[in-house]
């Protein structure tokens, strides 16, 4: 037997198994802060949720009083109640908006307003607009938006569809769980959703922030929210 080539066996057994044991670590580290951050997220979202849910009370309805719409507008500006039933008055955004949404399945969907339906029209039979199914999505981010509009050409614009398909590519599916259903003060039901695995929402808005470097600083909502608006409630039961 050669002494040297022993020694050498030696060596390389050593550094291949301290190779492995650091890339081990490293994983096993990046591993468990992945879970602190989802866990993370999962707190913030809890205690988000929490507020919102108190904000009726706080608040009380202030849908009776003709309140205002996320867009700034009054819900006598998208909505007219006659002869007991409630129809919606579209209106182009002015400046236009462009914003980056998930849209829930209506696998899912129509399930959820079957049963908000057979819950809320019992006592608001003729004071409320129930969202389309087809159209139940969650807001992510925006690009533009009403209170910070960012102009465009069409050629930004499609930039900005090319990076915005970039960070789609990058992202892992979400699977989500509704955790409750809450009605603001301003008489939105909204369903509050929590995610069981996938990309986190804080993490897409991030890295659509990275990727849309012109949009609004200031963004619509929380970076760690996962929402979906049900139904809007135009006047007492």
């Amino acid at each position: 037997r050669n002494p040297k080539r022993i020694a050498l066996i030696w060596a390389l057994s050593a550094f291949l198994f301290f190779f492995a044991f650091q890339m081990l670590l490293n994983s096993s580290s990046s591993s468990s802060s992945s879970s602190d951050a989802s866990f993370s997220y999962i707190k913030q979202r809890t205690r988000l949720y929490d507020k919102m849910a108190r904000d009726l009370k706080e608040h009380g309805p202030a849908f009776l009083k003709h309140g205002e719409t996320s867009q700034s507008l009054a819900l006598s500006d998208l909505f007219v109640l006659k002869d007991g039933a409630v129809t919606p008055t579209p209106k182009p955004a002015n400046p236009p908006v462009r914003a980056n949404v998930l849209y829930l399945s209506t696998e899912y969907s129509v399930p959820i307003s079957n049963a908000v339906k057979d819950v809320f029209l019992a006592y608001f039979d003729k004071a409320i607009w129930f969202q389309n199914p087809g159209l139940y999505h969650f807001s992510m981010f925006h690009a533009s938006h009403h209170i910070s509009p960012v102009p465009a050409t069409e050629d930004e614009v499609e930039a900005e569809v090319n990076a915005v398909k970039g960070v789609a590519e990058s992202l892992c599916p979400l699977k989500i769980v509704l955790d409750r259903v809450v009605l603001t003060s301003t008489g939105v039901l909204l369903g509050c959703w929590q995610v069981t695995s996938g990309t986190d929402p804080a993490t897409i808005r991030s890295k659509l922030r990275n990727a849309l470097p012109h949009a609004p600083e200031k963004q619509l909502y929380d970076s760690v929210i996962l929402h979906t608006s049900f139904a809007r409630l135009l006047g007492p039961p």
